[in-house]
């Protein structure tokens, strides 16, 4: 079974920070890219980040360059994205997802995880 179990979301203030986690099992994690994906109440589904986990390469929404950063750890089939300087913005339902392309669109992916809610507080 191909499961990807996004977690790490929580309520913090604005300023503060949080780490996502995305663990990945029931396919080769060396042949995709992990992407992360946020969906806002009334809002179209986004990506914020993605990285191949083939070359480390790694892509960011502009609205998320310089306080998200992605990371990969091979060994445990697990992404992260570290989350600082958080705004009331980004409060969204954070999902991971996987395909054999990278990038920041949201369809055509080919394995989806169930959200974790991430809130803001202004």
């Amino acid at each position: 079974d191909v499961q990807l179990q996004a977690s790490g979301g929580g309520l913090v203030q604005a300023g503060g920070s949080l780490r996502l986690s995305c663990a990945a099992s029931g396919f080769t994690f060396d042949d995709y890219a992990i992407g992360w994906f946020r969906q806002a109440p009334g809002k179209e589904r986004e990506g914020v980040s993605c990285i191949s986990s083939s070359d480390g390469s790694t892509y960011y929404a502009d609205s998320v360059k310089g306080r998200f950063t992605i990371s990969s750890d091979n060994a445990k089939n697990t992404v992260y994205l570290q989350m600082n300087s958080l705004k009331p913005e980004d409060t969204a339902v954070y999902y991971c997802a996987a395909d054999k392309v990278p990038g920041l669109d949201y369809y055509g992916m080919d394995y989806w995880g169930k959200g974790t809610q991430v809130t803001v507080s202004s």
